[in-house]
């Protein structure tokens, strides 16, 4: 199930970095009611995973139904005692392809569940690029990750509680003592009725995944950029995206609309950078701005397009969210929305950004000139060669004994 469709009346808030984002969820899960359903990528059993662990145990105790799903590489190394406590309090923990370990290292690194969403009694929802980490807290270091997620409340809550539920569904199904839980479906059907305005912004939530929407999270930001009539501004922490979505950057310069890259200065992984770097005169040359932060690592992919258009999700802009993870993004038009995030974004460039111009990659070589060469056009034809590598269906497996519930008569 992928709910793409616009709805209005929403409420949405910017959040940035955990200082923000963990209080909103933590604060939502203790005034859980009825449910909650987490889907993360990491999950660590640091300061934030275990004061994620206490919320999750709380409401798990005082009669919530609670769904947690974490990825298998992104979240491998969670204790007995973690995972164990959650079970015995009725917490479904539910691990994305576990994978098997091959002398000691991780066979299960491609297409991974890469999402970040939280719904709370239906009612109230968040979707970012956050991970449980204490990494995403200033005073991690200078280590600590630059990033953002959203706050949701109206309709839209309602086509994402559907989704996560369907995609438990889908990932479940096979499980011994699952089945028939999911056929008891009277509370999830009262708790997915719609939902009354609480906002104005018109809102979509858009995924990808590996069998019916491969290409809709990237095609939904070619159209917008498509569009741009003034200012295009994209942040992300993974940038090599494919050849369509660079042509249509380059000839939205082209045009006159300002065009402007937040990347990496400061990278967590020095590859991400050299990748980026590869296009930098391509990028340059056509007009398009390109700014490095280097305040510290970058991990937000969020994008904004004139004065309406805006985006915040798990998907990065490179060959592993774009062909092959499990990704979710909200599409927003809201005018007050897009001005927040442009300040945000603003602030970013003017205090903690270098500038990427002509004078700072130079003349190209002989040699850059051939490898961009080689890197431009192989960016045209990498969605289809990783699209036929071996595709993963939604696989959950249990952590800990399988917690089976009826539902009430």
């Amino acid at each position: 199930m992928n709910p793409t469709r616009w709805t209005r009346g929403n409420d949405l808030q910017l959040l940035e970095n955990g200082e923000e984002f963990f209080p909103r969820v933590f604060e939502a899960i203790a005034g859980a009611r009825e449910e909650v359903v987490l889907e993360t990528f990491i999950l660590f059993e640091d300061k934030v995973g275990l004061d994620l662990h206490a919320a999750l145990l709380a409401a798990a105790r005082r009669g919530v139904q609670v769904d947690v799903t974490i990825d298998g590489f992104g979240s491998p190394d969670l204790s007995e005692r973690f995972v164990g406590t959650l079970c015995e309090a009725g917490v479904r923990v539910h691990v994305f392809d576990p994978g098997l370990r091959l002398f000691g290292w991780r066979t299960n690194m491609l297409r991974r569940m890469h999402r970040k969403i939280v719904v709370v009694d239906a009612q109230l929802a968040f979707v970012g690029g956050i991970n449980y980490s204490a990494d995403h807290l200033m005073d991690y270091g200078p280590q600590a990750k630059q990033d953002y997620a959203v706050q949701i409340r109206g309709p839209l809550v309602g086509d994402i509680h559907r989704f996560v539920h369907a995609m438990l569904a889908e990932g479940t199904r096979r499980q011994q003592g699952v089945r028939r839980w999911f056929r008891h479906r009277p509370l999830l059907r009262k708790r997915a009725r719609a939902l009354p305005p609480a906002g104005d912004a018109q809102a979509m939530l858009v995924t990808r995944d590996n069998v019916r929407h491969p290409n809709d999270i990237e095609r939904y930001y070619r159209l917008a950029i498509r569009a741009a009539r003034e200012r295009v501004t994209i942040a992300n922490a993974y940038f090599f995206p494919g050849y369509r979505l660079i042509r249509e950057l380059r000839r939205a310069a082209g045009r006159g609309v300002q065009v402007r890259l937040i990347l990496q200065g400061e990278p967590d992984m020095p590859i991400v950078t050299m990748a980026a770097r590869m296009l930098y005169h391509h990028l340059v040359h056509a007009g398009v701005e390109v700014y490095e932060y280097c305040e510290r690592p970058l991990h937000g992919k969020v994008a904004l397009v004139d004065d309406q258009w805006a985006t915040v999700g798990s998907s990065n802009l490179d060959p592993l969210s774009l062909a092959l993870n499990l990704e979710a993004n909200v599409l927003i038009h809201d005018r007050a929305f897009n001005r927040t995030l442009r300040a945000r974004l603003d602030h970013l460039v003017d205090t903690a950004c270098r500038p990427i111009d002509r004078d700072t990659i130079g003349e190209p070589t002989r040699w850059q000139l051939l490898r961009s060469f080689v890197v431009f056009h192989v960016l045209r034809r990498y969605p289809s060669w990783l699209g036929s590598l071996p595709r993963h269906q939604p696989q959950l497996e249990p952590a800990g004994p399988p917690q089976v519930r009826e539902a009430a008569p």
